[in-house]
């Protein structure tokens, strides 16, 4: 037996060779692979790259490296969704591994994932020494998230800290201005806007966004001459003619307001919202044949005008046309269910049909209702931001209707 375990052992150690010549062959075989695939990469030959470093992961499939490498190549090409799930894949494999956190997360904000980017970005924000480079690109990153999400008020200290990095940056004091508004920081939009002013003095979003804060502030002569101001500085500039006609309107200055809704339709036609208000001003002046195909033609547009709808109730009751005042009546109470104004109008129009009962329950729901004051120009241009248009009326009509 002594024999036999002398014989063998020559085999073993061949054995033992060839296998550790096979693990040097691969091993020298993933590094020209991996050497060819940078190269390609390098070289902006970004198809023939991804097939390298597939190559090398067919080899070592927990090779994290490639799948970071292969996810940075999907992000240069815009497909982020592809690039999200092999940067997790590298993570999974290689958690430390430097800068792989950073590309994952603007992945992430590149392709809409704003809160999951928000959730990349925090903890390598509190990991990078307050005041660096690194520190306020993240915190900028994290302020543009949270704006994209709504997330107004979180986004202010982050886009503040962005803006006062850099002096000349517009866009960063826009988008700052446009969160202390809808966070309903009104002082922070005015310091804001002085900002914006230095930069660029006639900035017509920049005279509306102040406008908007004053009119919040309750400050409605200062908002009308923010307006009046954005008007001349850009007199195309989307909303602004509408924005200091309806500010006009609340006002009871129906003729000025008119002037100003025609000139927001003479830059755009369709805008359902300027015909509405267009329509309530003729009405107030005198010209209910004016006002008549005005509103019309706002409801062929969006169904959904509720100022269009209860104009065009009152000018059919006025024609003798009770049934169609009843059906617009009926229709601006369901989009608006606790406006006073509107079910007080139907309670009088169903007294002059003789429909007691229904007149009954319509003064009651009246007189349960609290009156509404007029919304702010903020509530109308929010609105017009998010459905590229100015929104609805939602609030009773100016005295004197």
């Amino acid at each position: 037996m002594l024999r036999l375990a002398r014989l063998d052992l020559p085999l073993a150690v061949m054995l033992f060779l060839t296998a550790t010549y096979s693990v040097s062959q691969t091993a020298a075989l993933q590094q020209e692979k991996r050497a060819a695939a940078i190269t390609l990469e390098q070289q902006g030959r970004l198809a023939e790259a991804e097939i390298a470093w597939r190559d090398v992961l067919r080899m070592r499939p927990s090779d994290a490296d490639a799948y970071a490498h292969l996810g940075l190549l999907e992000a240069r090409q815009e497909r982020y969704k592809e690039a999200i799930s092999l940067y997790r894949k590298a993570l999974a494999n290689n958690p430390a591994m430097p800068g792989l956190r950073l590309n994952l997360g603007l992945a992430q904000f590149k392709s809409g994932e704003l809160k999951e980017s928000i959730q990349t970005f925090t903890p390598l924000l509190k990991s990078e020494p307050l005041g660096s480079q690194e520190a306020l690109r993240l915190s900028t990153l994290i302020g543009m998230a949270h704006f994209g999400l709504g997330e107004y008020a979180a986004a202010v200290p982050y886009l503040r800290k962005a803006a006062n990095s850099d002096p000349t940056n517009l866009g960063f004091r826009m988008a700052l201005a446009q969160s202390c508004l809808s966070s309903k920081q009104y002082q922070c939009v005015l310091n804001v806007y002085r900002e914006i002013l230095n930069l660029n003095a006639e900035s017509a979003e920049a005279d509306m966004l102040a406008g908007e804060a004053l009119d919040e502030m309750k400050n409605t002569s200062g908002a009308i001459e923010q307006f009046r101001a954005a008007v001349k500085a850009n007199p195309r500039e989307p909303n602004a003619h509408f924005g200091l006609g309806y500010l006009l309107w609340t006002q009871n200055q129906f003729e000025e307001a008119a002037t100003e809704f025609q000139a927001e339709l003479a830059n755009f036609p369709d805008n359902a919202q300027a015909l509405a208000f267009l329509a309530d001003s003729d009405i107030h002046i005198g010209k209910p044949e004016e006002a008549l195909p005005l509103a019309e033609k706002s409801i062929q547009i969006d169904p959904d005008v509720e100022r269009a709808h209860v104009d065009l109730a009152i000018l059919y009751s006025n024609n003798g046309r009770r049934e169609d005042a009843v059906r617009e009546f009926m229709a601006a109470i369901k989009l608006k269910p606790n406006d006073a104004d509107t079910h007080w109008r139907l309670a009088r129009l169903y007294q002059a049909m003789g429909r007691k009962e229904e007149a009954k329950i319509e003064f009651e729901r009246t007189s349960s209702l609290h009156k509404v004051e007029n919304d702010s120009i903020f509530i109308k241009l929010k609105a017009a931001q998010e459905k590229g248009k100015p929104a609805e009326a939602t609030s009773e009509p100016p005295a004197g209707k």
